[in-house]
């Protein structure tokens, strides 16, 4: 585990955690059928996929889309090696979890105290006391914790979020035992600066908990923040299918950046991710059918850099 800002060296393992099939699919307002769901997400782990957060334990009156949560971990393909993740969002949640036989749970607090009201109805301390419950659960099911921190890189409500309140949620997350800690870029907000900014505030007040970055692409600057991720050590990333979803709780929220886009990124910077390109880009093609409508991923459109095409079907210019 890196601690220092040391950059990935060419060749380094990067790990994608796929978050489509919950980030993604929250927000969708037709049910999608649980059978497919559990394809979905079946064929991101035949494309190589290994860390997949499959769907949230949330109440089925807050967000209908995930009701089926238990019955798509019961239903996928855990192949070895993988890692099953779920948004719990509290101590009711973390129990249904556990019952379900997921390997890692992922909480969530804000660093902005209005967004928190807003996206679980508590203030940010009363969220940290009632994860030293979940946390304390979860050791003793033996279940990984993975604290999340949303707004981390700025709020709609608020503006600018200071680096050091993330790092100070940091460090309450490294004391209760945290496996890693995700930075949640819940609108789009974040940019180069202020990425490196939290991470090195997080590695000067928490320096054993590992560091993930969730970003989304709001404003067009997500791998560019993946980026500098990279230079500064990070080698964990949160991606959704396509380019799927957006907090339904922050005002002008859009998509997570694209699973297949930062595979693309990774594999062609020389990194190793250990996900088949043509494999995830299925993936995306086939959550794009279900859903019914075009998807944002840019490999899904325009296809790898060295993709050939048939010189015959385009047309020679006249004149």
């Amino acid at each position: 585990m890196k601690h220092a800002s040391t950059p990935l060296s060419e060749g380094s393992a990067v790990t994608v955690c796929e978050v489509g099939p919950r980030d993604g699919f929250q927000s969708e307002k037709t049910f999608i059928p649980t059978a497919r769901k559990i394809e979905i997400v079946d064929a991101m782990f035949a494309a190589g996929v290994r860390n997949v957060q499959v769907t949230s334990f949330v109440s089925p009156r807050a967000v209908p889309q995930l009701s089926d949560a238990t019955e798509v971990i019961a239903g996928i393909r855990r192949p070895a090696g993988s890692v099953v993740s779920a948004l719990i969002p509290n101590l009711k949640g973390a129990e249904r979890a556990a019952a379900a036989g997921v390997d890692a749970v992922h909480t969530v607090v804000s660093a902005s105290a209005t967004h928190n009201l807003k996206n679980v109805n508590r203030s940010v301390d009363q969220s940290l006391i009632e994860f030293e419950v979940v946390t304390a659960l979860m050791h003793r099911e033996g279940i990984a914790v993975e604290g999340g921190i949303a707004t981390a890189f700025g709020c709609p409500f608020e503006g600018v979020v200071p680096p050091e309140r993330v790092a100070q949620i940091a460090r309450r997350y490294q004391e209760l035992g945290a496996k890693r800690v995700s930075l949640g870029d819940t609108t789009g907000m974040a940019t180069p600066a202020s990425v490196r900014a939290a991470i090195r505030a997080i590695r000067a007040e928490a320096p054993e908990v590992e560091i993930c970055l969730h970003f989304h692409n709001t404003r067009g600057v997500g791998l560019a923040c993946v980026m500098t991720g990279l230079a500064e050590g990070v080698s964990y990333y949160d991606a959704s299918i396509g380019g799927l979803g957006g907090c339904p709780f922050a005002a002008g929220a859009t998509g997570n950046i694209c699973t297949e886009d930062l595979v693309y990124l990774l594999q062609e910077s020389g990194f190793e991710t250990g996900i088949d390109l043509e494999g995830i880009t299925d993936v995306a093609r086939m959550t794009q059918d279900t859903l019914g409508r075009d998807l944002p991923g840019q490999i899904l459109k325009a296809g790898p850099r060295l993709r050939k095409f048939d010189p015959q079907m385009t047309a020679t210019a006249r004149g």
